[in-house]
């Protein structure tokens, strides 16, 4: 265990090196900038000269082939390059990567991702029937839950599909796999779903998303909440409250589908219904105390 500590002791200082922004997760380092002109590339282009003199300083050598160039919504003809040894090499530029096992693509739509997983959970299926000639429901329930919905569901809040054709896709594994269960076969994907006591991937998606922002809002996770959400300037009117958000308005499908966007209407939707059930509580309660036992400003308030 003391290899990868000292790895991360060593590349600490590495983004103090460089101009534009930097995130790294174990020996995976992407750089990034905003493009408005061509000549916005140079920044970036003396980032990764940086990165180069850093690594040749400290024999700790990067893979000029395996560092890719992405464009994202811009057309320029920028090109970049690492000095690998004694050679320049042009680094490539692709419309789609992997990175921490999701596709990412130039355009940021899902769809790769969204075949991608379904084609690994089929095979999971496939790998099932062909090692279960029948199971039940209890069986079936361990199964799906352990081998084939992880895959569906791996980094969902970044890539989760928007499109009706991505959730279909997503949303047919599990109807055929339903089908592992004879006596479940007569009926419809809904009826299978209750009888198994499952819901849709698209409702654990939001449910999901629920559950991550309920995290992110109140601490449970080491992750900044102003880096996705701000609170509403008027949560303190008739219409608000302490947990009300702001929402941006958004150009692009892309943004107004992203996670810190399209929580906020269900998020704001739970909390009026957890805000109106917790009044109606607190109103049962006074209504069945007895009269002596409430506050005097009550009593005086009532008698007028």
């Amino acid at each position: 265990m003391l290899g990868p500590l000292l790895f991360l002791l060593f590349v600490n200082e590495l983004p103090t090196w460089i101009i534009n922004d930097m995130r790294m997760f174990a020996d995976d380092t992407k750089l990034w900038c905003r493009i408005r002109k061509v000549t916005d590339s140079v920044t970036l282009q003396q980032d990764i000269d940086s990165l180069s003199t850093w690594s040749n300083t400290w024999q700790l050598k990067f893979n000029a082939e395996k560092c890719k160039v992405m464009h994202i919504d811009h057309s320029f003809e920028t090109e970049y390059y690492m000095t690998d040894g004694l050679t320049r090499k042009k680094l490539e530029c692709v419309h789609q990567e992997r990175d921490l096992g999701i596709l990412v693509s130039a355009n940021l739509k899902s769809f790769q991702q969204c075949t991608k997983a379904a084609g690994t959970a089929r095979r999971g299926i496939a790998m099932v029937r062909r090692n279960f000639k029948r199971l039940d429901v209890d069986d079936f329930k361990l199964i799906y839950r352990t081998y084939i919905r992880p895959h569906l569901e791996y980094c969902i809040q970044a890539w989760s599909p928007y499109l009706a054709k991505d959730i279909d896709v997503m949303e047919r594994v599990q109807k055929s796999a339903t089908d592992f269960i004879p006596k479940l076969r007569k009926y419809c994907y809904a009826d299978r779903l209750k009888l198994l006591d499952l819901t849709s991937l698209k409702d654990r998606r939001e449910r999901g998303d629920m559950i991550e922002v309920y995290k992110i809002l109140n601490g449970k996770e080491r992750i900044d909440s102003g880096q996705f959400f701000q609170v509403a300037d008027d949560h303190y009117s008739l219409r608000g409250h302490r947990m009300k958000l702001s929402k941006k308005r958004s150009r692009l499908d892309i943004r107004k589908h992203f996670f810190s966007q399209r929580i906020i209407n269900q998020l704001m939707l739970l909390t009026q219904r957890l805000l109106i059930l917790s009044r109606m509580h607190m109103i049962g309660i006074i209504g069945h105390q007895k009269p002596e036992s409430l506050p005097v400003h009550h009593l005086t308030s009532t008698s007028k």
